[in-house]
């Protein structure tokens, strides 16, 4: 490519969308993920006013539940949930939409799956649980929230045998709320 490259404005280098997309990522931004992902309330109540199931996965076998939650975006997610989304739906690699809250922090998403008997012990196909995945990003509330409500997870170890307290950050504060009693 010549010096002036992708960084150029000029209309030489702008191509249609389309044309470049593969038929996966069309889907997906025409569908109810892409709104998800987006937090675009309003088209995510049209696709469900036209009857789109809130359970339906795309092409990677995440749910619009799985891109609200990761994303942080409360009222989407509720939108699902009294939608019939199911907080226990998990990806091909076994993730649910609390493994992508807890991972991302989001506290207020992790309280309403949890509300909506999102089970914080199902593991992804490494064996993490939520726990785990909160404590490997350093998020203490979350870990909190789960550890208060669900004690059995301090104990809970992954594929490789390790306690959501070894996967944490050097926090104090952490590793005394993950360290089994």
């Amino acid at each position: 490519m010549d010096s002036h490259g992708t960084q150029c404005s000029c209309g030489a280098h702008r191509s249609t969308p389309s044309v470049h997309q593969t038929l996966e990522e069309m889907d997906f931004e025409r569908g109810i993920w892409s709104a998800a992902l987006d937090g675009d309330l309003e088209r995510v109540k049209s696709f469900l006013r036209k009857g789109t199931d809130p359970n339906t996965k795309d092409q990677s076998s995440y749910t619009a539940l799985h891109y609200s939650s990761r994303a942080g975006h409360r009222s989407v997610c509720e939108l699902l949930l009294d939608h019939g989304a199911c907080a226990n739906s998990q990806t091909s690699g076994g993730a649910s939409a609390l493994h992508r809250a807890a991972y991302c922090g989001h506290l207020a998403i992790v309280k309403l799956l949890l509300t909506h008997r999102a089970d914080p012990c199902l593991t992804d196909d490494d064996g993490l649980t939520p726990l785990h995945k909160a404590a490997e990003q350093g998020h203490l509330e979350v870990c909190d929230l789960l550890v208060s409500s669900f004690p059995v997870l301090r104990t809970m170890k992954d594929n490789r045998s390790r306690l959501p307290a070894d996967l944490c950050p050097d926090n104090s504060a952490l590793l005394e709320l993950l360290n089994p009693q």
